[in-house]
């Protein structure tokens, strides 16, 4: 059970930033603080490292500017599932987890979660004229590594925030929905209305 809640833990912080849990991982399972399964405990080899703390710093630098973080979420699209699918499936593999399981499952939380993000950040970028993105990066950089902290410390914990996280995209996505079907109605007679009073 607590490799399952770490493996949330860790896919969920990925949907928040990819390489933050990627390298944080890596770095753990090198010192032997966390066990993570092969092939995925090629993370704390001394390029993968390397290559990831790279990674890491210039996605930390490059989310806090406007333009380029557009970018960036436009790739993360790719990145972060595939990164939530990595970190799953190192910690679930523990427990024989079959690998399409939990790469898939990883794909799906940090996919989720990362598409919530990308999707909120531009009306962050659209009300504070840009002026908010690098804030906003930085809470969820903060919620990532925390995210990571608990996945090692408190893992069932990690689980449960995950869960609540992902439960809270669920009700907003249906609420949204549901917000959108009551206007449609709505609005057609407006149009209905002017097509007539323009005769």
């Amino acid at each position: 059970m607590d490799a399952i809640s770490t493996a949330f833990g860790l896919s969920g912080a990925a949907g928040l930033n990819a390489w933050i849990p990627l390298f944080a991982t890596g770095l753990l399972g090198r010192t032997g603080a966390i066990d993570v399964a092969s092939p995925y405990d090629k993370l704390g080899s001394t390029g993968a490292l390397i290559a990831l703390a790279v990674l890491m710093v210039l996605d930390l630098i490059g989310d806090k500017v406007p333009v380029i973080d557009s970018a960036l979420h436009a790739v993360g699209s790719v990145v972060h599932p595939v990164s939530g699918a990595i970190l799953f499936a190192g910690e679930a593999g523990l427990k024989d987890v079959p690998d399409i399981v939990s790469l898939g499952s990883g794909a799906l939380i940090a996919g989720t979660l990362h598409a919530t993000r990308a999707t909120a950040r531009p009306m962050v970028t659209g009300s504070t004229a840009g002026v908010g993105n690098p804030l906003v990066s930085l809470v969820e950089d903060i919620g990532s590594v925390g995210l990571v902290v608990l996945a090692v410390v408190i893992p069932i914990l990690a689980l449960l925030l995950v869960v609540a996280a992902l439960v809270g995209v669920v009700f907003v996505f249906r609420s949204a929905r549901r917000t959108m079907r009551r206007r449609a109605p709505e609005d057609r007679p407006d149009r209905g209305r002017s097509r007539s009073g323009s005769r």
